[in-house]
């Protein structure tokens, strides 16, 4: 502990003796001598008065340095509301068609009426790319994809809301048909719901795509959420004499551009019950008003 001498000036004080030595040895390897001195329960940083203005300029250069080149830390993702009331009318509407179409209600074979068959979508069957993410082959089909639908359908929900993420899932679903439809020989049929499933897939991954493509943390680590994705695709979408592959990619794909889409729309947007509301009645009201049509084309 030294004493401040008349021709000395104090360039630093703290309360801290770990930030007063820090300074001192900045200084000292700027060759400037310098000393700390402890007052009055404080920690001063003293110089020669002629070094004054040289020693402050270099302290302020190792606090900008110091600032500029520390961690950013990334706040975290708003989580949205109503996702786990979305996968569970999710499987609600999955059980209920399921009893609807193995009771052939109305009268009307539902499997015929509502399958992807790809000669009659590009013809113009439109319906049949909603309809057909609700038929299923059979009990472990439907399981299968009401655990797997309920996992990605709730993370997405939790990123975009249930409703605004179940509205852009039936969407990208329907989209993923479209383009197995177009994309297969015209005898080509398919149903389930995980076309859909994987659109949700691809939906999760174009939010974290957005979120860690605008850091500057290293390439690898910023496409993650798209080679984690592209992995699980791989693992869960493709295998079984049954699976219709393209269908799971494609589906994929569309959940890529809509997530997109849904991940730019402005946080008030989603943070809004009015909107969530919406949208959610909005993809219910798509799939009703397809099966409307497919069995009255049927009829």
């Amino acid at each position: 502990m030294e004493n401040q001498l008349p021709d000395e000036e104090v360039v630093l004080s703290t309360n801290r003796s770990s930030e007063c030595f820090e300074a001192r040895l900045v200084l000292m390897a700027a060759g400037i001598a310098a000393d700390a001195v402890s007052r009055d329960g404080a920690w001063l940083l003293v110089v020669a008065r002629e070094d004054q203005g040289v020693a402050i300029a270099e302290l302020d250069a190792y606090r900008n340095e110091n600032r500029d080149s520390a961690p950013r830390r990334r706040t975290a993702d708003p989580v949205f509301e109503a996702a786990a009331l979305a996968v569970f009318l999710y499987a609600s509407v999955l059980m209920i068609v399921a009893v609807l179409a193995a009771k052939s209600t109305f009268g009307f074979e539902w499997f015929q009426a509502g399958r992807m068959h790809a000669g009659s979508v590009v013809a113009g069957d439109w319906w049949r790319m909603l309809t057909a993410l609700t038929l299923h082959l059979d009990a472990a089909h439907l399981m299968g994809n009401l655990l797997f639908g309920t996992v990605f359908g709730l993370l997405a929900g939790r990123s975009l809301g249930g409703g605004v993420a179940w509205l852009g899932i039936v969407i990208a679903g329907g989209m993923g048909n479209g383009m197995n439809a177009w994309a297969q020989p015209a005898a080509h049929t398919s149903i389930g719901a995980s076309t859909a499933v994987f659109a949700a897939l691809g939906m999760i991954v174009s939010h974290g795509l957005r979120r860690w493509t605008a850091s500057q943390e290293k390439p690898f680590k910023r496409w993650s959420p798209l080679i984690g994705g592209v992995l699980l695709l791989a693992f869960t979408g493709v295998g079984g004499e049954r699976t219709d592959v393209l269908a799971h990619v494609t589906g994929f794909v569309a959940g890529l551009l809509i997530g997109w889409a849904g991940s730019r729309l402005p946080v008030r947007w989603l943070a809004s019950r009015w909107v969530q509301s919406a949208a959610g009645v909005t993809a219910i009201t798509l799939i009703a008003v397809a099966w409307i049509v497919g069995l009255g084309a049927a009829g």
